[in-house]
């Protein structure tokens, strides 16, 4: 039983991320008996099946890999399945019928080499199947930039370019997914149309809010509703100075916008998308709301008075870590028992002009925020006061942290270090600042990805206080 306040917070934020364990998921959703096949809702006489392809990719791939595998090694059935999935670095493992390629580094939140010789290896293992075999898909959050397989014309450095520059314009998952589409093969219902399967089934974690299956992962087995246009739209209102994206990422986009308005079957602009040729079925197995009422679950198991605000969030993540704790407060005042305030979503991160050295993530930049607001306030107004803000992936922009917690322990040693929490945010320096002050989040890769969790605890939730005293 955790007992001191950031323990509970931990405790509580884990058990949202316990509820989304990719191999949990997809023990839910696969499994083998009698001689069927058991995915979700569809089922497959395995006397008539030929092989099962699995391919993918994402953050949770690696765990949601490893479950497919051992359904079928514990049915006996191991040599009837085969499959390439690409996940960051740190998450592969080795699997005696998958294949988890290392697509980027474990921190890296882009395009690489290696990302491409995976999907290139991705497209011709489906694009070679027959029509009994059946494809199965294994999609999670940061699926997108383990999957670029550029157009005709755009480079890899010109794909990475763009996703640094809408990144660093604070684009949204959706805007930089829309961008993303447009100039990949893969994505956008690519991998769907490059498949000849009888069956593909995709199973899917959310890591986007509102869980838009055409965004998760920019869609690779969804028919594609972004224009070239509108991806046009969206590289110029975020990078203002156009004469800093690519000359062959305009010209790619203006030649799709020409083609779109000659041809309108083609609405989806590019002459490459279409119909797809195979029955496409798409589920959703975890997503942040599934995470945040564990976690709430758990909250009340503790004692706690919960309160859950959504698992919608977004926004300037410093400034949502200033309204955390005002709801902290104001939660204090309204109620003598512990309460948990329970949170999600993926607010966003502006980023300072600056020449100096920095580091963070939004999870960080989210407690920062907190730090910021709880600077002033004197150590007997904070003592039971917690605020945390995790990445459910284990990973918070390109660090080894999750997140980080804001509680009187960190506010005590920054105090004694001398340092104003409002000078690390300017620049979005929030990973110096939690490192020096003892508040870093570092659960390592959990294998699973539902966007962020923010756990604000406020008093000692009474479950814990027998095993405290």
């Amino acid at each position: 039983m955790p007992t001191s306040l950031r323990d509970i917070a931990i405790d509580i934020w884990k058990a949202g991320v316990a509820a989304v364990d990719s191999e949990r998921l997809i023990r839910q959703n696969v499994s083998i008996a009698d001689g069927v096949l058991h995915v979700s809702e569809q089922t497959f006489d395995l006397a008539h099946l030929g092989r099962v392809v699995v391919v993918g990719a994402g953050k949770a791939g690696a765990g949601m890999a490893s479950a497919v595998e051992a359904v079928f090694v514990e049915a006996g059935l191991a040599e009837r399945l085969i499959g390439w999935v690409n996940v960051p670095a740190d998450c592969v493992r080795p699997l005696s019928r998958v294949t988890l390629h290392a697509a980027r580094p474990a921190g890296v939140n882009e395009p690489t080499v290696e990302g491409v010789a995976g999907s290139e290896q991705i497209l011709e293992l489906v694009s070679g199947l027959q029509e009994n075999d059946l494809c199965l898909v294994l999609l999670s959050g940061g699926g997108s930039a383990l999957l670029p397989a550029p157009i005709e014309g755009i480079s890899l450095e010109d794909k990475q370019i763009v996703t640094r520059l809408l990144m660093h314009g604070g684009a949204t998952i959706g805007e930089l997914n829309c961008v993303r589409k447009q100039l990949s093969r893969i994505k956008g219902g690519g991998l769907a149309r490059a498949a000849t399967a009888g069956t593909m089934i995709s199973l899917i974690i959310s890591d986007v809010i509102g869980d838009p299956l055409d965004v998760i992962a920019s869609g690779p087995t969804v028919e594609d509703s972004s224009t070239p246009q509108q991806a046009l739209e969206v590289l110029r209102r975020i990078v203002p100075q156009t004469e800093r994206i690519p000359v062959s990422v305009i010209a790619a986009l203006e030649g799709a916008v020409g083609s779109a308005e000659q041809d309108s079957v083609d609405a989806a602009g590019a002459g490459q998308r279409g119909s797809f040729l195979i029955p496409v079925t798409n589920r959703i197995l975890g997503s942040n709301a599934v995470a945040v009422a564990a976690a709430a679950a758990r909250a009340g198991e503790l004692g706690c008075r919960v309160e859950i605000p959504g698992s919608d969030v977004d926004g300037i993540a410093s400034e949502f870590g200033r309204e955390l704790v005002k709801r902290a407060f104001q939660l204090r005042s309204e109620a003598a028992e512990a309460t948990c305030l329970i949170s999600g979503g993926e607010p966003t991160v502006r980023l300072a002009q600056t020449d100096q050295p920095r580091k963070g993530g939004r999870n960080q930049e989210v407690a920062l925020g907190a730090c910021v607001a709880l600077a002033d306030v004197s150590p007997d107004e904070i003592e039971n006061v917690v605020v945390l803000a995790g990445g459910t992936d284990g990973e918070d922009g390109p660090t080894d942290a999750a997140g980080a917690i804001c509680d009187a322990e960190v506010l005590s040693e920054m105090r004694s270090l001398g340092l104003d929490p409002r000078g690390f945010l300017a620049i979005n320096n929030a990973y110096e600042f939690f490192d020096r002050t003892g508040g870093l989040l570092k659960p390592g890769p959990t294998h699973t990805n539902v966007m962020d969790l923010h756990v604000v605890l406020v008093g000692s939730p009474p479950g814990c206080l027998s095993a405290s005293e």
